[in-house]
């Protein structure tokens, strides 16, 4: 099977899957390859937090052009997936010298299916794109096809939970992916200065709690597969359900916006985890730590691409406040405005190339130490 993510989660993923127990994971560009049986690609869909989709690789074999495509997809048993009473989608991508278009591609897929039932039955399948029984992935790489179905559905970000969103909200697979890259594993107190409509809040609750990413979620794509195993699926639900750990530590969010907060606590609400999150309208910039301990913090502050702001005064005041007031705390934030680093006035410890949406972007990490640097070294 294929995990698909975004650029630079792919070692995350791959970690996900070897704890599930995945076989032969091997990562790739924006995508892991893993090996497992039908259980797994359940639990595969529930748990992982970094995967946008999870693909079955059904049928390969080389391709030069439309009649050598429509050849090899007619030879496929179609049956084995689907009836003629039921409805299917095809979405194709393709990078090759012999294929121009991907529409056209999908439209020879359909063709070559739809003549393969008529032929036998007298019968074809509807094609349906807004909610399809069967979604087919055509991947054609060089002369390679590939053909897949698609065992989630909407992206795995869907998770459910999110009804409300405020006007820049970050996806879901993406905080999942900043959360893990910045360590948080539930380790000690949890802070989002900036929480918009509670995206980090909740899945740093959901990692901490160990609660499977998508338990909210409506449905998955194999649920109306012709193998599906409802019996199965409850049994992984449940087990996965058994491996939940309470969370012991604070996880909260502030925001200065009214709505934001209320939006935030009405996700909060939907994703069933308001026991171990608070909200609150705080302004970040007149905010002080009131955490005695360490404190882990990950936020996504307006980047000046959908929110007008100062970029200068914003990302000054930013390093300003985490200098004055965040002692012991391990700060981590995500922008896609890389000049407005250099406002921070904070040297950062590492930065991650990520991408938010189709904005390059970086995840940097400050460490502000209890006293300074200096004496926290001559100590010994």
């Amino acid at each position: 099977m294929v995990a698909k993510t975004f650029f630079g989660f792919e070692e995350l993923l791959a970690n996900e899957l070897k704890n599930l127990g995945g076989e032969r994971v091997t990562i790739g560009n924006r995508m892991v390859s893993f090996y497992g049986d039908t259980g797994f690609m359940y639990k595969a869909n529930l748990c992982l937090r970094t995967a946008l989709k999870i693909l079955k690789p059904i049928a390969e074999k080389k391709v030069l052009n439309t009649d050598k495509l429509y050849d090899f997809i007619k030879s496929i048993d179609w049956s084995d997936y689907l009836d003629a009473k039921d409805t299917f989608a095809v979405y194709a991508t393709v990078n090759s010298d012999h294929f121009n278009h991907s529409k056209y591609v999908a439209l020879k897929t359909k063709d070559a299916i739809v003549d393969q039932f008529r032929d036998r039955t007298g019968e074809r399948p509807n094609v349906d794109t807004e909610h399809p029984d069967l979604r087919i992935q055509i991947n054609i790489s060089k002369d390679i096809c590939t053909v897949s179905l698609d065992s989630s559905g909407e992206s795995l970000h869907q998770r459910g939970y999110r009804t409300a969103t405020n006007i820049a909200p970050i996806n879901e697979v993406l905080a999942a992916g900043l959360l893990l890259h910045s360590g948080w594993k539930g380790q000690c107190d949890f802070l989002d200065p900036m929480c918009g409509s509670g995206t980090l809040l909740i899945e740093a609750a959901m990692i901490a709690c160990n609660i499977p990413a998508n338990i909210n979620r409506k449905e998955f794509a194999f649920e109306k597969w012709l193998d599906w195993d409802m019996d199965l699926y409850e049994k992984i639900e449940e087990v996965s359900l058994k491996k939940v750990r309470d969370c012991n530590v604070k996880i909260e969010g502030f925001d200065k916006a009214p709505s934001a907060v209320q939006k935030a606590i009405d996700n909060v609400k939907n994703a069933n985890i308001s026991e171990f999150i608070s909200v609150k309208r705080q302004d970040f910039f007149e905010s002080v730590k009131e955490t005695e301990g360490a404190l882990h913090m990950v936020f996504n502050p307006p980047y000046g691409e959908r929110l007008e702001i100062d970029m200068q005064n914003f990302y000054g005041r930013i390093g300003d406040t985490l200098k004055k007031e965040y002692a012991n705390t391990e700060s981590w934030f995500i922008t896609s405005d890389l000049e407005a680093l250099k406002y921070v006035g904070l040297r950062p410890s590492r930065k991650i190339k990520v991408f938010n949406a189709k904005l390059e972007a970086r995840l940097v990490n400050y460490k502000m130490y209890a006293g300074s640097k200096r004496t926290k070294f001559q100590k010994k």
